[in-house]
């Protein structure tokens, strides 16, 4: 009786599908977590700063109860987080650095989940101002998003979706996205966090990102490879991974456009909106004066405009993107 406190708040279904998919099985759930407890000894130049049941499971689930496999990936939680202490500091929503990331949208997380259940991430490259946000607050801004979502056993094992929009992310912006950081990046999410990621989905992306993307599939484990779908302006190969149903307009599907404080609201609860309405006077003041000089900033949808201006946004962009010879629809799987 004492092992069905891990599972409290499950579906039926959702028991059976991490019996079916993840080897879970709810007689021995206390065993297994204890084997991989037991490891811990082995990696005394790791501080395991938590170490209860329900967080082991949560590397357990990760893992399909690979027991090694999840001592792994706990052991590398915790390792990261070692080796970068600066990015974990002050590592909650209203760091002023996570709390801005937040606000400008990053990471969107949609409201349903898709047809497994899954929850959607999206980014839409072009909102990073990069004289606002810096890509460690924003890859931070991700982290601590996912720390909150994965407290949701269903999402342990149902997992994620990332949507990567592209559109009007410039070779300048473009250029700010070292290997070291992308690696930085790789490393956070795909080896040192307990979540499934059931699909990366590229949109819309330009030659130079797609070059980009050949220079970091070296750090790319062959699993994480395969997830990773570039689909150019060819939405209809990504609504046959994801349902329209499931996704806002930007992306050909039948919800309306992302409002972009949806998550940060989440997040931030009655903090968000006192500091937003300032930062957005301010902000936009700060546009209008840069706006007739900087022709750039023109052609890129304005950050914080983005939730009035989606809607003209997202209609211009499949014209627009239809034009440019830079972007056939890349398909290619690998």
């Amino acid at each position: 009786a004492d092992m069905t406190h891990l599972q409290a708040g499950l579906s039926p279904e959702t028991i059976e599908k991490a019996r079916l998919e993840l080897n879970e099985n709810p007689d021995i759930l206390h065993q297994d977590i204890q084997q991989v407890r037991d490891m811990i000894i082995t990696r005394p130049d790791i501080g395991f700063l938590r170490t209860d049941d329900a967080f082991i499971l949560r590397f357990l689930r990760a893992r399909k109860f690979h027991q090694t496999e999840a001592f792994r990936l706990l052991a590398q939680y915790f390792q990261y987080r070692q080796l970068n202490l600066d990015m974990f500091k002050n590592f909650k929503a209203d760091d002023p650095g996570i709390k801005r990331a937040l606000t400008d949208g990053f990471p969107g997380v949609l409201e349903n989940r898709d047809h497994c259940g899954r929850k959607i991430l999206l980014l839409f490259a072009a909102n990073w101002d990069q004289s606002r946000n810096s890509f460690i607050d924003i890859l931070r801004a991700i982290l601590l998003s996912l720390e909150v979502l994965i407290e949701d056993q269903e999402l342990q094992i149902n997992g994620f979706i990332l949507i990567i929009d592209w559109s009007n992310f410039s070779f300048k912006q473009a250029s700010k996205l070292t290997p070291s950081i992308l690696k930085l990046a790789i490393e956070g999410l795909q080896d040192s966090f307990p979540a499934r990621f059931g699909g990366v989905h590229f949109v819309n992306q330009p030659w130079y990102i797609h070059a980009l993307y050949t220079l970091i599939k070296p750090f790319l484990k062959d699993k994480t490879r395969k997830r990773i779908f570039l689909h150019g302006n060819n939405l209809n190969s990504l609504h046959q991974l994801i349902h329209p149903e499931c996704l806002p307009s930007e992306f050909g599907g039948t919800l309306p456009p992302y409002d972009m404080g949806t998550w940060a609201r989440t997040l931030l609860g009655p903090d968000y909106s006192d500091e937003n309405e300032y930062t957005h006077t301010s902000y936009n003041a700060m546009h209008v004066k840069h706006a007739s000089s900087s022709l750039e900033r023109e052609a890129s949808p304005k950050p914080m405009k983005r939730s009035q201006s989606v809607v003209e946004a997202g209609t211009l962009k499949h014209e627009d993107q239809g034009e440019s010879e830079n972007t056939q629809p890349l398909l290619a799987l690998d």
